[in-house]
């Protein structure tokens, strides 16, 4: 059982969660993260969507249904928790560039264009239509990335592969990380007598130096270069979760890594500590308040039953949206999935509705109505949320 108690406990290590615990603890809180393990966010491609329906993320958010949950965030919220990652990430030598009014496009690794809003530096000369001339550098055996696929589509652009002697994103980042090897690499480039205005890579140019290996490689090839993500895992999420959670850490916050929350304990309307295991023994953790970041069905916010949805941890009414026949379009890869609705009901302080815990918050992808991929509205709503979660908190005095 756990002797320390902290002013808030954040469950889940995503987006969502690493933004109210880092908010949480410059404003001199003690917070403990708890998580099972690596969020989705690194599975994602690092770039950040506030609402991508539209080409100006501001007035597709003011689109968006009534029952929407970023209807609960204010302008000034969105703005300030754009503001705050922006300067969180330079701060740590991740650059992203961007703004909330205009969207643009990022160029995936299949060739179609991905609409965001806030885009990693390495990425930002990515083309914004097909007829821009592009080369594109492979490597030898890499797997999740398709240069024919982006060439049937681009029709100026081409491709060439070196053999790096590693074919995961993992390796090849980390070779990358290297100077004899980048050295030899633009060796090999300088030979390749590439015409083309931009020069693309998979996003592996580094696992903490992409920003700086980037810039490398256009001052020797006078011309700019821009990385396309992966199919997941891909490195940009993989950098943007460790500089969030690097940043949490520096901010005073602490990390229960493989802490599978399972349960709470409760006196009146109270959360009064998470219940959780590690290596087979189960923890208490104690605090004042909780915020409730734990993802939905990929995160292990939500399971799915026969006939329900159940919230894992503190067994919180689900909006569960009609019988589950159906939840599932016939079309696997259709935005429409009704499960996409589900999820908690949260107040305007993002307090669990019908909820019975004063000290309990919900934010991020866990919350009902959001239907992210339909939407468009990822990481940028996680942001806004766990910014706006924190914010309650804190206002209500615990």
């Amino acid at each position: 059982m756990s002797l320390i108690e902290y002013d808030a406990i954040v469950i889940g290590a995503g987006v969502a969660g690493l933004t109210a615990g880092t908010l949480l603890a410059e404003k001199g809180k003690k917070v403990a993260v708890v998580t099972a393990g690596e969020p989705t966010a690194c599975l994602s491609t690092g770039c950040i969507d506030f609402c991508s329906n539209m080409d100006n993320p501001e007035e597709a958010i003011a689109a968006l249904p009534a029952h929407h949950p970023f209807h609960l965030v204010t302008k000034t919220q969105i703005h300030e928790a754009f503001y705050d990652f922006k300067r969180r990430m330079a701060g740590a030598g991740l650059s992203y560039t961007g703004d909330t009014n205009r969207n643009r496009h990022v160029l995936s690794a299949i060739g179609t264009f991905k609409t965001t809003c806030l885009t990693p530096e390495t990425m930002q000369a990515s083309p914004q239509n097909e007829q821009e001339n592009i080369h594109i550098i492979t490597f030898a055996g890499l797997k999740d990335f398709y240069p024919g696929y982006i060439i049937s589509r681009l029709k100026n652009a081409s491709f060439s592969t070196y053999d790096a002697g590693i074919s995961t994103t993992m390796g090849l980042a980390s070779l990358f990380e290297d100077e004899n090897f980048l050295e030899t690499f633009l060796l090999w480039m300088e030979k390749q007598n590439i015409r083309e205005n931009k020069i693309a890579f998979p996003a592996v140019l580094g696992l903490e130096s992409a920003s700086a290996v980037k810039k490398t490689i256009e001052h020797r090839l006078e011309r700019p270069v821009f990385e396309i993500p992966t199919i997941p895992p891909s490195m940009p999420g993989r950098r943007l979760f460790n500089c969030l959670k690097d940043g949490f850490r520096r901010a005073g916050g602490v990390i229960y890594w493989d802490w599978q929350a399972t349960g709470a304990e409760k006196s009146g309307r109270l959360i009064e500590a998470v219940i959780t295991g590690s290596h087979g023994r189960p923890n208490s953790l104690n605090a004042k308040a909780f915020i409730l970041a734990a993802g939905s069905f990929v995160g292990g916010g939500l399971r799915a039953g026969h006939s329900n949805i159940v919230e894992n941890i503190f067994d919180l009414p689900v909006f569960t949206p009609g019988k589950r026949e159906e939840w599932f379009e016939q079309d696997y890869f259709s935005v429409n999935h009704r499960i996409g609705r589900a999820g908690i009901i949260v107040d305007e302080s993002f307090r669990p509705v019908e909820g019975p815990w004063d000290n309990l918050y919900a934010c991020g992808a866990i919350l009902a109505h959001v239907e992210a991929l339909k939407n468009g509205c990822g990481h940028g709503f996680a942001l806004a949320t766990g910014r706006a979660a924190a914010e309650s908190l804190l206002e209500a005095g615990r």
